[in-house]
């Protein structure tokens, strides 16, 4: 997802690497819950853990249909799912309560410096799927993992959906760098 900054760029002292106006490539990786305690933790569920494998500063929080950077204090893991996560300038339950609802978002640049080369469901929405012949198959819009066979919904440039099974069998080569899948197609997929 490709967002608008918005004009504040700082948090904690810090700035953000990026300038007001300038847009941010980044990929939705939770959502931020109730607030824990007195002292501005609040409760993050999320379903992609690159803010701990990454050793990241910040993350982006959605206020008011801006992204906006937000410096991470410190954080501890409640669950698989659940993190108690405590933002620089936060302090009290009050502030807190503010970012009840925020969808969380990682920047992809931060993620592609990382030592980890895994690729996540979430981070790969945006990326293009191009066919192992070297057609252009589309744009991922979403990633269905809800089943046991889990399914990326591309679309394509003429406006057309596709739904493609997401298996090893298929998935040739992913480049974090161009943001790209090559995948086998097999006849008929795109005719469905």
């Amino acid at each position: 997802m490709t967002e608008q900054n918005s004009d504040s760029t700082t948090n904690g002292g810090m700035t953000a690497p990026k300038a007001a106006g300038a847009t941010i490539d980044a990929f939705r990786i939770g959502r931020i819950g109730k607030p824990h305690g007195v002292r501005g933790e609040v409760s993050m569920q999320f379903s992609d853990d690159v803010f701990d494998r990454t050793d990241a500063d910040y993350v982006f929080l959605k206020v008011d249909g801006l992204l906006v950077p937000f410096f991470i204090e410190e954080y501890r893991f409640r669950s698989d799912e659940t993190v108690l996560m405590k933002f620089c300038d936060i302090d009290d339950a009050d502030h807190a309560r503010e970012l009840t609802g925020c969808e969380v978002f990682f920047p992809r640049d931060y993620s592609a410096d990382g030592a980890d080369e895994r690729v996540t469901w979430a981070e790969i929405i945006g990326y293009s799927v191009v066919a192992d012949d070297g057609r252009r198959v589309g744009t991922i819009k979403a990633v269905d993992d809800s089943t046991i066979n889990i399914l990326l919904d591309v679309v394509g440039d003429d406006g057309s959906e596709h739904l493609i099974p997401a298996v090893d069998d298929l998935i040739k080569d992913v480049d974090k760098g161009k943001k790209e899948i090559v995948m086998t197609i097999p006849d008929g997929l795109l005719n469905l």
